[in-house]
C-alpha cells in the first residue's frame, strides 16, 4: 500500500532513523498524509471551550448554532454530488456528528453529560475511517483516480472509475464509468495519445470504443506488442466452392481472429450489400491487399469478377485474369466496363424482379423454375481508379455505387488518396464500407476512415508505407467494435494464385445471358471480344463461354453488328491429349530397327476441298433469314440452336456467331421462347397480326 522503496534506499533510512532525531523525523514524514483528520478532531474539541464561555447563555447563538450545523451538513451532502456514493455519505456523516457535537458543546459546556464520552470516542472513530479511507485509495489494482495520482487522473480523467476489466496475454480491456456530466466519450478520445505515452506504447495501440446503452460508458483496449508485424502466408480458400454469400477472409486481426467482408446483402441480419473504398499510400501493401481478397472470391461458384487497372494493366491482376470473366486493362476497355455495368443494373435488377427477388441471393445463381439459367453475382473491382476518374470524371462511379447494390452488383473503387480533388464526395457517400491501409498523414486518414473510428484510436497514418499490409476494415457485417481495431492481409504467392485459377476453374460461374446482352449492347466488341487470358500451364485461352444463348428482354441497337461481337474465338486444345501422346513416345526406342511392312494399303485420293462461302456479315444475316424461312416452309413451329448449328460452314460464320444471330432472331420478335430450355417457336406473320 505504500511505496515500496529500493533495498539500498531503505537502509539509508533506517541508518538516518538511528541518528540524533532520525526516528522523529522518519515517524512525522511517515504520518504527515494522515494528520489532517486528528487535527480537524483536536481543533474541534478546543474550539467548543471559548464558545461555551461566550454564548453559553445567549439563546439567539444557540438556534443559530444549530442552523449552522444543518445548512453545513446541507452543503456538504450538495457538494458531495459529483463524487462517489459512499464518499458523500462519509463526508456528511463527519460533518453532521461534528457540527452536532461542537453545538451542544457550546451551549451546555464540553464536559457537561455524555458529551466528554461522545468526544474521545467519536473523534478518533472518525479521524480513523478517513485513514483507513485514504489507505485503501492508494490501491495498486486500481488504475483509476485517487491521492496518489492514478494513470487516469494524470491524463485528464479524475474522477473515471474501472468497473471491470478483462486480460488476455496481449490484450486487455478495462470498462470506463465516466464522471456523469463532466466526461464524454471524446475526452476520452482526446486523451489516448497521453495514455499510450504512459503505457509506453504506439499510439494506435490504446483504443476507445462507446457504450451504445450509456453515454458515460466507454471500453479502453491497451494491447501492448504487435503480434501483426511478421507476415501471415494466406491459409488457403475458407469456403472453397462456396457461395459469395459466405465470409471472404482477407487477413488477421491482432488478436487473432480474421477479418471478413460480406459482398452480397442479407435480409436476415439487416445488412446491406456492400461497397468498397479500398486506400493506402504507395508501398503500404493496397495491391497485395486486393489479389488477396480477389483470391478468396475465385474460389466461389456464384460469382463473376470485371476488373479494371489502366495504370498497371498485368502488374497486379496478372495471375488472376485467367479466372476474370473480363479485364479492362487500358483506359478503352475501362470506359467500355463502367458503360457496361450502368446498363446492367437495369436489365438485372428487371431479372430480379420478375423471378420474385427483392435483392440478389444465392438462390438467384440457381437454375429457375422455368428452366432459365441462374444470374450470378458481379462484383466490379477498379484498380488505380484515380487514373479513371481522371481521364472520365470524378462522379463516373456515384451512378453506379447509388445503384448497384439492388442490381446484386458490388463495386470496389480502389486508389491512394481519395481526396476532395480527385473523388466527389457524392462518390465516397456511395461507397459505404472501407479498407483502409497505410495513409501518409492524419488528413489522408479522414478521406476513408469516420471521425468517431480515428477517436476510437484508429491511426493509419503511423504506418505509413513502413508496415505493408497493415489496415483497418469499417464495412458492412463487421462489429463497430473491430473498425479500429488494426488488422494485416494475407501474403499470397504467385503458386498459390495459380493453384486458385486452375483448381477452381471448374467451379467459377459464367456470365449469365441478361448481363451478357446489356454489356454486349453498350460496351460492343470491348465486351463481346474481350481477351480470355489462357490457365496457367496451357497456350491456348479458355472456351469463349460470352456468347449468349437466351432470350433477352430488350432490343439491339440498329448499328450493332453481330458478327463484329461474336465473330472470330479462338480454338481451344486439350493438354492432356498432348501429355498421352508423349507418354507414347516414351515407349519407343529409337535404336530399334523397322519392322518389315507385311500389308500394302492404297489409299484412294482426296477428294478436291470445297471452298468454304465467305459472306460479309450483311449477307450472313441474310442468309441466316433465309434457313428460318425454310424451317418455317418445312412447316417446322419449334427450332433448337442445333438446328441452326449445322449449317455454319454454309455461313462460313463460327458456331458462336450463328447462336448470336439465334437470339438477335428472339429479341427481333422472329422466335419466341418456350417452356422448354433451349427451344424457340417460330413466330408466324398470322400469330402478329393475331396478337
Amino acid at each position: 500500500m505504500y511505496e515500496i522503496l529500493p533495498e539500498q534506499v531503505y537502509e539509508e533510512q533506517l541508518r538516518a532513523a538511528t541518528g540524533g532525531g532520525g526516528v522523529i523525523e522518519y515517524l512525522l514524514h511517515r504520518a504527515k498524509p494522515h494528520l489532517p483528520p486528528w487535527l480537524a478532531g483536536i481543533g474541534t474539541g478546543l474550539a467548543s471551550l471559548p464558545a461555551h464561555l461566550f454564548w453559553a447563555d445567549n439563546a439567539a447563538v444557540t438556534a443559530g448554532l444549530t442552523l449552522a450545523s444543518v445548512a453545513l451538513t446541507s452543503a456538504t451532502w450538495w457538494a458531495g454530488k459529483a463524487t462517489s456514493q459512499q464518499r458523500r455519505l462519509h463526508s456528511a456523516i463527519t460533518v453532521a456528528a461534528s457540527s452536532g457535537w461542537f453545538t451542544a458543546a457550546a451551549i451546555a459546556g464540553p464536559a457537561a453529560g455524555p458529551l466528554p464520552g461522545l468526544y474521545f470516542i467519536g473523534a478518533p472513530t472518525l479521524a480513523l475511517t478517513w485513514n483507513i479511507r485514504q489507505i485503501l485509495r492508494r490501491n495498486p489494482d486500481q488504475t483509476g483516480s485517487g491521492a496518489d495520482g492514478g494513470l487516469l487522473e494524470k491524463v485528464g480523467l479524475a474522477k473515471t472509475q474501472v468497473t471491470g476489466s478483462t486480460v488476455a496475454p496481449n490484450k486487455a480491456t478495462f470498462d470506463l464509468q465516466l464522471p456523469r456530466g463532466e466526461l464524454t466519450h471524446d475526452d476520452v478520445a482526446k486523451a489516448l495519445p497521453k495514455l499510450a505515452s504512459a503505457l509506453d506504447v504506439p499510439p494506435n495501440a490504446v483504443r476507445v470504443v462507446n457504450d451504445p446503452d450509456s453515454a458515460s460508458r466507454v471500453q479502453l483496449t491497451v494491447v501492448p506488442r504487435d503480434l501483426l508485424k511478421n507476415t501471415v502466408p494466406c491459409p488457403g480458400p475458407s469456403h472453397p466452392g462456396g457461395s459469395i454469400a459466405d465470409p471472404v477472409h482477407v487477413g488477421i486481426y491482432e488478436d487473432g481472429t480474421e477479418p471478413v467482408m460480406y459482398f452480397p446483402g442479407d435480409p436476415a441480419a439487416a445488412r446491406n450489400a456492400m461497397h468498397l473504398l479500398v486506400m493506402g499510400m504507395t508501398g503500404s501493401g493496397k495491391s497485395e491487399g486486393a489479389v488477396t481478397a480477389l483470391a478468396e472470391i475465385l474460389t466461389r461458384r456464384d460469382v463473376i469478377v470485371w476488373a479494371s487497372d489502366p495504370a498497371k494493366a498485368e502488374q497486379t491482376l496478372g495471375p488472376l485474369l485467367p479466372a476474370i470473366d473480363w479485364a479492362a486493362l487500358d483506359m478503352k476497355s475501362t470506359k467500355a466496363m463502367l458503360a457496361a455495368l450502368q446498363a446492367a443494373i437495369p436489365a438485372r435488377t428487371k431479372w430480379l424482379a420478375k423471378y420474385g427477388y427483392k435483392q440478389w441471393e444465392p438462390a438467384c445463381a440457381e437454375v429457375q423454375a422455368d428452366g432459365s439459367p441462374g444470374m450470378p453475382y458481379l462484383i466490379g473491382w477498379f484498380e488505380e481508379a484515380a487514373k479513371t476518374i481522371r481521364e472520365t470524371d470524378d462522379d463516373v462511379f456515384t451512378g453506379i455505387g447509388q445503384e448497384a447494390r439492388s442490381a446484386g452488383i458490388s463495386l470496389v473503387v480502389s486508389m491512394q488518396r481519395a481526396s476532395g480533388n480527385q473523388v466527389s464526395t457524392d462518390t465516397r457517400a456511395s461507397l459505404g464500407s472501407t479498407w483502409c491501409f497505410g495513409v501518409r498523414n492524419d488528413r489522408d486518414a479522414t478521406f476513408a476512415l469516420d471521425d468517431d473510428v480515428l477517436d476510437a484510436g484508429a491511426a493509419p497514418h503511423v504506418w505509413k508505407d513502413k508496415k505493408p499490409g497493415y489496415s483497418y476494415l469499417v464495412a458492412n457485417g463487421v462489429p463497430e467494435t473491430l473498425w479500429a481495431t488494426p488488422a494485416r492481409s494475407y501474403l499470397t504467392a504467385r503458386e498459390y494464385l495459380d493453384w486458385v485459377v486452375l483448381a477452381f476453374a471448374s467451379v467459377r460461374a459464367a456470365a449469365d445471358p441478361v448481363t451478357e446482352a446489356a454489356a454486349a449492347k453498350a460496351a460492343g466488341h470491348q465486351y463481346t471480344r474481350r481477351t480470355r487470358h489462357p490457365l496457367p500451364g496451357t497456350t491456348q485461352p479458355e472456351e469463349d463461354t460470352a456468347m449468349p444463348k437466351t432470350t433477352y428482354d430488350q432490343n439491339l441497337d440498329d448499328d450493332y453488328d453481330a458478327d463484329e461481337a461474336f465473330a472470330g474465338e479462338p480454338t481451344s486444345y486439350d493438354a492432356e491429349d498432348d501429355d498421352a501422346y508423349d507418354e507414347d513416345l516414351d515407349d519407343i526406342d529409337p535404336e530399334q530397327p523397322l519392322p518389315e511392312p507385311t500389308t500394302v494399303v492404297h489409299f484412294a485420293e482426296r477428294p478436291p476441298t470445297q471452298p468454304k462461302i465467305q459472306l460479309s456479315p450483311a449477307q450472313a444475316r441474310r442468309a441466316m433469314e433465309e434457313l428460318l424461312d425454310e424451317f418455317e416452309a418445312e412447316g417446322r413451329t419449334v427450332v433448337r440452336p442445333a438446328d441452326f448449328m449445322a449449317h455454319c460452314d454454309r455461313h462460313g460464320r463460327s458456331r458462336s456467331w450463328v447462336s448470336g444471330q439465334v437470339a438477335a432472331f428472339v429479341m427481333a420478335g422472329r422466335l419466341a421462347e418456350t417452356g422448354e430450355t433451349g427451344e424457340y417457336r417460330i413466330v408466324r406473320d398470322e400469330d402478329d397480326e393475331a396478337a
